[in-house]
């Protein structure tokens, strides 16, 4: 990077002496803390969608995302470390599932390809990891068990994927760490595999906000294992206002401790609209926790929304992409806000204390960073107005002091370069609108990247079929996104390609245990009248195959299968009909199909018509697998409209 940046947000907000002169001095003597770079979190099963789009959207997709100088160009990816643990939109599946599997971990979801995704993009992009949940065989988050299965992610990265991972956020996502577990088994673990480079994030929290200081100037040995120190919604969250009093502060022992300090997630809002709590909001926060609160990382959750439309969170991101099917996907303006930040400026910039501030010191809707390059003057300045503005700005000896570049967005449009501005005696002088993101600099190269209009949007494809045949042991199929559990692509001995559940045991949860059992959803939130079949075999416990899917925690309509031949036809909970089958064997396959039409539901297991009710709980949604906690297999899916 060889010049400045300096970025604006700004919001239409009428009070006297609107246009009231700011001036900005730059001064290269002028020595904040080192910026560590704008990220973002793939966790969730946020991301799920997009690894299943036709190869040239998804490159599209990712360039928009990693790609310098082009869109969003995230310089840092934080991603879970899967469990099989339902961790808000989905499950992530495990490297390794048992202890056995530790031996030889599986490079099993997508997280693994995002990232060296994100680095094929960008070689300098900072990697990171984080889990929600835990395998059930870990036993205890804290324990040896436990700094192993990080260790081995490190490793399933490198041998898989050739990539060096940077960081460990040595925590469980915003459940807080354990000081000793690090000292005592997470680095001396590291430290004997090879990963004496790693360093180590804690407490990855979003409650006892700063406390772990007066913990780490107790322990100087402890200390100097924790190379940074992250918190989640330092600026609180509902109601997402950016003046609102709920945030948590950095504390003064924080910020004098002289250790980096993460806001490690944040925003969790939608990119899609400029006002509220969009795109405009999410580039004042990245101000103002700078300026506030000495913040040098943020980090947002999440990158993109590659969200069925069902799923809780669907919308959230800087854009969108959670329609495979169809190819299409949406850039959002937040993309623009934040690009505002990344491509003016590159970790290891150094802020300049004295010319970052706020415009109007009783809100926080208007606010200004200033970065340099130590090495070669370039400068960039970032601001946030509420109304409209007149800036003075002085480049001070040692920086860049030819022509400076302007760049704007407004809810009309985003990220326009302007006209150029030419010094006068080392100064330049700009009206700024109001509702507006702005970035003056000395540097150049930034575009505002555009492939052009994607495919349009479609539904979900009916007739949906799948027997599995087209993929290797051990993926995870097209268009399914697990809920609770894995369910992967497994080779029948003596057979074909069929799908298994293969998680053994509940593992250790993120927060409580309200999803009924390991499931897996598909298809059209719209889907009204249709059916559901499909070839099970049942090892243990039950199988299920539904639709109309409504509530995460109670599924929808329910066919059910035991391995004892008893059936049962639900909705969520209740019951409709039940029954057992006369000399039901479980080891051979049966077929079950489920049939919605109207308030019609009917359920049929291997041809015969067992259950039919009249029912008008469940008015339309999703399709779904579910599983008990055994290796059951499923095959030969098929959604069709009911006729």
């Amino acid at each position: 990077m060889k010049n400045l940046i300096f970025c604006f947000a700004a919001v239409l907000f009428v009070v006297p002496n609107s246009k009231a002169q700011t001036t900005i001095s730059l001064n290269a003597n002028d020595n904040g803390r080192v910026f560590e770079g704008i990220g973002a979190v793939s966790a969730g099963a946020s991301s799920r969608n997009l690894v299943d789009y036709p190869e040239k959207q998804r490159a599209e997709v990712l360039d928009y995302l990693f790609k310098p100088k082009f869109g969003a160009g995230f310089q840092h990816l934080k991603v879970e470390i899967g469990s099989g643990e339902n961790s808000t939109c989905g499950a992530e599946p495990s490297h390794a599932i048992t202890r056995d599997e530790l031996l030889d971990p599986k490079p099993r979801g997508y997280e693994f390809w995002l990232m060296a995704e994100a680095r094929k993009r960008n070689p300098q992009v900072i990697l990171d990891c984080l889990p929600w949940g835990y395998p059930a065989w870990v036993g205890n988050r804290f324990s040896q068990a436990s700094a192993d299965w990080f260790v081995s992610f490190l490793e399933t990265a490198k041998k898989h994927y050739g990539l060096d991972i940077n960081w460990i956020s040595a925590a469980q996502n915003e459940n807080g760490t354990d000081l000793n577990w690090i000292a005592n088994n997470l680095r001396p673990a590291l430290d004997a595999h090879g990963f004496s480079k790693v360093k180590l994030q804690a407490p990855d929290d979003d409650s006892e906000f700063w406390q772990v200081f007066d913990k780490l100037e107790k322990d100087p040995k402890l200390d100097n294992q924790i190379s940074a120190v992250g918190y989640h919604y330092v600026d609180g969250r509902e109601p997402w206002e950016i003046d609102q009093k709920t945030g948590h502060n950095a504390t003064e022992k924080a910020k004098a401790s002289g250790k980096p300090l993460w806001a490690s997630e944040e925003w969790s809002q939608s990119g899609q609209e400029w006002g509220g709590k969009g795109a405009l909001y999410l580039a004042r926060v990245m101000n103002k926790l700078y300026t506030r609160d000495r913040i040098t990382k943020f980090e947002i959750w999440c990158p993109f929304d590659g969200i069925y439309d069902q799923i809780i969170w669907a919308s959230t991101g800087a854009l969108q992409a959670d329609s495979p099917w169809s190819g299409h996907y949406t850039v959002w303006p937040s993309v623009w806000t934040i690009a505002h930040t990344t491509q003016f400026a590159e970790p290891g910039w150094v802020y300049m204390d004295n010319a970052c501030g706020q415009f109007d010191a009783a809100t926080w809707r208007g606010s200004y960073v200033s970065l340099r390059d130590t090495k070669t003057g370039d400068w960039s300045v970032v601001m946030v107005t509420g109304e409209k503005k007149k800036v003075k700005l002085n480049i001070g000896k040692g920086l860049k002091n030819g022509t400076v570049y302007l760049w704007k967005s407004t809810e009309k449009e985003q990220f326009i370069k302007q006209k150029p501005l030419k010094l006068n005696k080392g100064s330049v002088e700009v009206e700024l609108d109001g509702d507006a993101v702005y970035t003056l600099t000395s540097t150049t190269g930034q575009t505002k990247g555009t492939f052009g209009t994607p495919p349009a949007s479609k539904p979900f494809p009916l007739p949906y079929k799948d027997d599995f045949s087209s993929y290797k042991p051990g993926e995870t199929p097209k268009y399914f996104s697990d809920q609770k559990g894995t369910f992967e692509t497994y080779q029948y001995p003596n057979g074909g390609m069929c799908l298994a559940q293969v998680v053994p045991a509940q593992g250790i949860l993120w927060y409580g245990n309200w999803l009924l059992k390991p499931h897996s959803l598909f298809g059209d939130i719209n889907w009204k009248n249709y059916s559901i079949e499909g070839d099970v075999l049942l090892d243990g416990g039950d199988v299920e195959i539904g639709g109309r899917y409504a509530e995460r925690d109670k599924l929808g309509f329910r066919w059910i299968l035991t391995r004892d031949g008893r059936w049962q036809l639900n909705w969520q909970y209740t019951t409709l009909a039940s029954g057992q089958i006369a000399s039901f064997n479980p080891a051979d396959w049966h077929h079950l199909r489920l049939e919605m039409k109207g308030d019609q539901v009917t359920g049929v297991v291997d041809g015969k018509k067992l259950a039919s009710v009249t029912n008008q709980s469940g008015a339309k949604g999703m399709a779904f697998i579910a599983s008990t906690y055994d290796h059951n297999l499923f095959d030969n899916i098929h959604v069709e409209p009911a006729e």
